[in-house]
């Protein structure tokens, strides 16, 4: 039985529920392939799995960080860093840690001089450990980013940095795999059947998270859920399924933008990790719809305007949470200089909801396809099943625009001109 977590709806005059249904029996054909396949598809039935003995090491090793660290610096780049920093984001407090946290921050992402000098500075006052992730070790951003934080620990904390680097890579191959075992630092597993932007609920995201301060068990039991409730292959019963056929149906409508449109500032890096996910999945032979994202209601004060009246060239995907876990309300002002006792009494997230309902209204109304993808709360189980569902509609509507959701030929190509004109200019000197 689906209890529809996500529930999904669409707002739009242009197509119905029937288009929809036509795809029924391709779709089924498509998942039963992904379920057969030997390619990169560890994470469809990771959440079913025993977690056990993951979760007690990661445990251990976070309770050793929160005792002895006020930071954890996480190196990586990609799925190697955006999920943690996604669910990061979304469940802490917008000014200060969570309150059982310690502080985590992200470098590797960029190639900065003055990012990574100012991390330095910051930390020098700190007790600090280091998450090293990396399924090959070779990439640019994050190796550079590890030469310097690897040799600023073995100055300054000598024969103890061992224990206070941690490495996430491959558990048999690559260039960050060797250096760990040559130097002994303890290693956490990325599954060699798991590619970097489906790899959050791995100990890619999972010991930063918790670490973060966050109930990770809690985030892997609403994966979990929804792992179980999207086996459906029935089009008609999987939420996800239909929402990847929806996007299909409006891509060949001559829409060629996705806008992710969410209500809550703190959501701002899980739209990062929403566009890695579909833009490196789908963008493959000239083909794809090119994810974007807005934050409301900053945004509608930005560009609202060409979202209502421009180029017709995009459609909007809502993403809502009915309740947030702390609210404010509206208080009563005897003055009443502003109008604004109308509203007294009132939450803000109330206020929130409604703007959201009235933003969806009126786009809609302006011949912008909506899809709305609501769900009951914002926290770490939610936000779990939110993470599995994207990623299982990512996989369909890759495949139903025949390319493969799992590599990234268009990454390595940047890599490799990269590599070239820096050898270029090294021999030029």
């Amino acid at each position: 039985m689906v209890t529809h977590s996500v529930h999904t709806t669409l707002l739009n005059y242009s197509f119905d529920y029937s288009d929809i249904d036509r795809y029924r029996e391709r779709v089924l054909k498509i998942h039963n392939k992904l379920e057969k396949s030997n390619d990169l598809i560890g994470w469809i039935d990771l959440p079913l799995e025993n977690q056990s003995v993951l979760f007690e090491r990661v445990f251990n090793v976070t309770e050793e960080i929160r005792r002895v660290a006020d930071v954890l610096v996480v190196i990586g780049v990609g799925g190697s860093f955006l999920g943690a920093r996604a669910v990061q984001d979304a469940l802490t407090p917008y000014f200060g840690m969570h309150p059982i946290g310690v502080e985590v921050i992200y470098v590797g992402q960029n190639m900065s001089g003055a990012y990574i000098n100012q991390l330095l500075t910051y930390i020098a006052d700190k007790e600090v450990y280091v998450n090293v992730i990396s399924k090959s070790g070779g990439t640019m951003e994050p190796a550079l980013a590890f030469r310097v934080l690897r040799s600023y620990m073995e100055k300054r904390y000598k024969a103890e940095s061992i224990n206070r680097i941690i490495v996430t890579t491959d558990p048999e191959k690559g260039l960050l795999k060797n250096l760990a075992d040559k130097a002994g630092y303890r290693q956490f597993v990325i599954p060699s059947d798991i590619g970097g932007r489906y790899s959050v609920l791995t100990p890619v995201g999972l010991l930063p998270i918790a670490v973060a301060g966050i109930d990770i068990k809690a985030l892997m039991d609403g994966a979990k859920t929804a792992a179980i409730e999207l086996q459906e292959p029935d089009l008609a019963h999987n939420n996800a399924y239909q929402y990847a056929v929806m996007r299909h149906i409006l891509y060949n409508m001559g829409y060629k933008v996705e806008l992710l449109a969410s209500f809550e500032p703190s959501l701002n890096k899980f739209h990062e990790w929403w566009k890695q996910l579909f833009g490196e999945s789908e963008g493959k032979e000239k083909k794809g719809l090119y994810p974007s994202t807005v934050n409301f209601s900053t945004d509608l004060h930005a560009i609202g305007q060409f979202i209502q009246d421009g180029s017709p060239i995009l459609f909007e995907t809502l993403l809502h949470f009915h309740e947030i876990e702390v609210d404010y309300e509206v208080p009563f002002d005897s003055r009443n200089e502003d109008g604004l006792n109308y509203l007294s009494g009132r939450t803000f997230n109330e206020i929130n909801a409604i703007s959201k309902q009235g933003t969806a209204l009126a786009h809609a109304e302006g011949g912008v396809p909506v899809i709305q993808l609501e769900l009951p709360k914002l926290d770490a189980y939610h936000l779990g099943y939110l993470i599995y569902f994207f990623m299982k509609a990512c996989a369909m509507s890759a495949s139903l625009l025949e390319v493969n959701p799992f590599d990234q030929p268009g990454v390595e190509a940047y890599k490799k001109k990269m590599l070239e004109l820096l050898k270029e200019e090294k021999v030029s000197k």
